[in-house]
Parts: structure tokens; C-alpha cells; sequence
């Protein structure tokens, strides 16, 4: 509504909605977008030269000249931003002044300094669109009559603001309830869900499987006596084999539903095909070796490994250009049953969460999905890796599982693990400590991996810090 105040942005939103329905319709060809992102990637750069204190600095020799001559396919004449250039530049990162902006939101601060992230109504129009457009289908074949509940933080976090536009757009109400929060907790909101009824729910992997344990341990059954059918999981490392966990526990259809950053905002969104798919008409992406920084080529089947680097083609508050995510995904081409004609993006977690097991390098979502492939109807998990006096790395998963379920059998995970990373497992049943909740807050591998062959990072105490706050 607050666009028929201001024309330009009423406009604006036309335009947008035009545009991603084009795409998704399958109305842009290669070379309708090359020419689209060609034309946004110079109108970024120019725009953060001229009205970024930082990038003013940083692109000084990025000339007139230089800026007519880039496009998506070489971008070697420009420099990576990267999340250290972010926490030193603070409000110099900056394009347009913070009063341009609707509303200011900052990052967590558990891992660094926070850094500001104020959104003005270009940035919200540009990202949101792209969310209700990819939601569309998800949410259109419940019907009517949906109350969808988002469970994340309010305060200088964009999650509750987000998710409840979208359903707004989308003609579905909303309940924010932050288990966290002492207004709230988690008995209420597990009241709310229940009376309401919600019957879909946005929240962290962690928190669907925290809000499951709590009803459980208040005698409820999460999948008899609630309504949710819809689980929309963002803000964590989500494995295949976590989803298909957290759908048995809510007998829900489970969604990883956004791939995003305070700091460089939506990345990828969930589409009804079940993946998660790029957004190549708000930004430009690019797959590079984490450690060389080297672009990284598509293998014959279509799909590149490495660390995203992602630059915004609008002219938001703070647009980045070649920011370096830290995150290592694996990328695939659009294929043709795709529901949206856009490459899909597995997160893989970030590049310093990956581990050596044995000589066997690991990323952290392929070791999730690994560990659990074989459990099902688990409320928690928690790993912890040591090195034995033969030099022999062991792990050893604790899950917290559901006793109306029974307790699964172990023999294939651990034949599974030694096959694949010559590493002994051993697994056993009990309850995590409060430090798993805590993944959206720091990392993976903070939240759930106790590793005795390393000293304790400031992340694993940054996240037992937010686990006792919370106790």
C-alpha cells in the first residue's frame, strides 16, 4: 500500500512483477537476460563508484571506459568485497544515505562486528518480488485459508518483516511468535500454533525440531494434534536427510525455502519443483575456488563446485560486487522440468565449516546428510569428533530421539561412514546440550560439532554464550 505514496516505486512494482512472471513463464531466452544483467552490472558499479565511500576507494581505476565494457562473463577487472571489508567500512559500505532507507536492519554480531544493513524500498521490491513469485506455487496448492507462522527474530533482523510481506502478497495471514522471546516462549507458541490453527510454518531447521521435542515432552503429538502440513526451513545447514527427518516428525511437506544474508539479501528461494533456484534477474553470480578465487567450470553434467560470489543488480542501499559469500554450493544448470528456468543452488555450508576425516575432505552438508541418512523421527543431533592414539579420527553422533518411534538400527550408518570416509562411527542416544539451537546465530559447525582435535574457536564460544542467555 505504501507504494501509492510514492509513484515511482508504485511503478516500480508494476514493472518488477512483470518482469519476474516473464521469466518464469519462460519468456526470456539467454540472450534477453545476458543483455538485462549486462546493462544492471554497469549501472551497479557506477552507482557504488560515485556514491559509496568504500567502492569510491576500491574502484578508483575502474574508469568510464572500463565500466562500458563489462558483462557477466568477465568481471576480472573488478575486486572481491568480502565479509572483513564489510565490518571495517561500516556505513562507508553505503550507496545511498540511511535515511533513504525504510527500514535498518545489522547482522547477528556473534562471529565479528555487526554490520549495517538497511534496506530501502528498491531493495525490498526487488527481493520480495522474487520470494512471492518462487512461493506462489508452494503455497497455491493448499488453497485458502492459511495461517502461516513465522518463527525468527524481529528485532534488526529482516526474517519476520520478509516472510510476513510475502504472505501478505500473497493473501495469507500471519502470526510472528519467537519462541525466544520472553513475550512469547515456547509454550505459548505452541498454544498459538495448535489454537490458531497455524498451518504453515517459517522457521530454522533446529527450531522445527526444538518446537517438536517441547510438544512431545508437554505429551502432545506433533503429528496428530497440530495442523502444520507446510514447513518452510531457511537460516541453517538443511541436508536432505534432516528434511526428510523434520517431515516425519510434523507428517509436513518440508521446504528448504531460502538461501539468503542480511548482508547480500535473497539469493535463492525454494520453488515448487522442490529446489532451490537462483534469482539471475536481481544478481549476478559467479562459482570460484574458495582458495585460489579462480573461477570454477561446469563438470559434463552441468554443475559447478566452490565458493559463491554474488553481485546485486539493483540500486538498493548497498549494492555488493563480488561480495564472497564464504559459502560453497553446488551449482546446476536450469533443466527443462525446472519450475522456474533458473540454475538450482545446493549450500553446502561455509567454506571454513568443511572437515578432514581420515584424509577425506568433507563439506558440512555433505557430512550432515551422510551421518543421517539412515535415522529418522530424531528431535536433535549432535557430532563429536577425536583423534584416538593410533592417529585414527573417530566420530560419534548423539541423536535425541522420539521414544514413541523407537530407538533405529545403527549397522548401516556406520558401514556407511567407514566406506566412505575410512572413519569409524559410533552412535548412541541421549540429549544434546542447548548449543545445537544456536546454527542461525554462527555456523553448523559451531552448533554441532564438538571437535576434540582443534582448541576452541570464538564461534563455538560465541554459541555457548547465546545457548546460556537462553537457558
Amino acid at each position: 500500500m505504501f507504494t501509492q505514496y510514492y509513484p515511482e516505486d508504485a511503478a516500480l512494482t508494476v514493472e518488477l512483477r512483470n518482469q519476474v512472471e516473464a521469466f518464469i513463464a519462460g519468456k526470456w531466452d539467454a540472450a534477453m537476460l545476458a543483455a538485462h544483467q549486462t546493462r544492471k552490472l554497469r549501472e551497479v558499479v557506477a552507482f557504488a563508484r560515485d556514491n559509496s565511500p568504500f567502492y569510491g576507494e576500491r574502484l578508483v581505476g575502474v574508469t568510464d571506459e572500463v565500466i562500458a565494457a563489462l558483462h557477466p562473463g568477465n568481471l576480472r577487472d573488478l575486486p572481491f568485497t568480502t565479509k572483513d571489508d564489510l565490518r571495517r567500512a561500516q556505513f562507508d559500505m553505503l550507496s545511498r544515505p540511511l535515511s533513504d532507507a525504510w527500514i535498518f536492519y545489522e547482522t547477528t554480531g556473534t562471529t565479528g562486528v555487526a554490520t549495517p544493513c538497511p534496506r530501502t524500498n528498491v531493495d525490498s521490491l526487488h527481493n520480495n518480488t522474487i520470494l512471492t513469485a518462487y512461493y506462489r506455487d508452494i503455497f497455491g496448492a493448499r488453497g485458502s485459508g492459511q495461517v502461516i507462522g513465522i518463527s525468527g527474530p524481529s528485532e534488526l533482523h529482516s526474517t519476520g518483516d520478509t516472510f510476513g510481506d510475502v504472505c501478505r502478497s500473497l493473501g495469507h495471514a500471519v502470526a510472528k511468535m519467537w519462541p525466544h522471546s520472553p513475550m512469547v516462549g515456547f509454550d505459548r507458541a505452541l498454544e498459538l500454533m495448535r489454537r490458531l490453527p497455524v498451518t504453515g510454518l517459517f522457521c530454522t531447521p533446529g527450531m522445527a525440531m526444538h518446537l517438536a521435542q517441547r510438544a512431545i515432552d508437554a505429551g502432545l503429538r506433533p503429528r496428530l494434534d497440530f495442523s502444520l502440513d507446510l514447513l518452510l526451513l531457511t537460516g541453517e545447514l538443511l541436508s536432505p536427510s534432516l528434511l526428510t527427518n523434520i517431515g516425519l516428525l510434523w507428517d509436513a511437506e518440508v521446504h528448504n525455502v531460502l538461501y539468503a544474508s542480511q548482508e547480500a539479501s535473497v539469493l535463492a528461494a525454494a520453488t515448487s519443483d522442490g529446489r532451490l533456484r537462483t534469482a539471475p534477474l536481481i544478481n549476478l553470480y559467479e562459482v570460484i575456488d574458495p582458495d585460489s578465487g579462480e573461477p570454477v567450470d561446469s563438470d559434463g553434467a552441468g554443475q559447478c563446485y566452490g565458493e559463491l560470489v554474488v553481485t546485486n543488480l539493483y540500486l538498493g542501499a548497498k549494492p555488493l560486487i563480488r561480495y564472497r559469500t564464504g559459502d560453497l554450493v553446488r551449482m546446476t544448470e536450469s533443466g527443462v522440468s525446472a519450475a522456474v528456468p533458473a540454475p538450482s543452488v545446493e549450500v553446502l555450508g561455509r567454506a571454513h565449516d568443511r572437515l578432514t576425516l581420515n584424509g577425506h575432505l568433507i563439506s558440512g552438508y555433505d557430512f550432515e546428510n551422510l551421518l543421517l541418512g539412515q535415522f529418522r523421527g530424531f528431535c536433535d543431533y549432535q557430532v563429536t569428533i577425536k583423534r584416538d592414539d593410533a592417529g585414527v579420527d573417530r566420530v560419534a553422533l548423539t541423536l535425541r530421539s522420539d521414544p514413541t518411534i523407537g530407538f533405529p538400527s545403527v549397522e548401516g550408518a556406520v558401514q556407511q561412514c567407514l566406506d566412505e570416509l575410512d572413519t569409524p562411527l559410533t552412535v548412541r542416544f541421549g540429549t544434546p546440550g542447548a548449543i545445537t539451537g544456536t546454527g542461525a546465530m554462527v555456523s553448523w559447525k559451531a552448533a554441532r560439532v564438538i571437535d576434540q582435535r582443534t582448541g576452541q574457536s570464538d564461534e563455538v564460544e560465541a554459541a555457548e554464550n547465546i545457548a546460556a542467555s537462553r537457558s
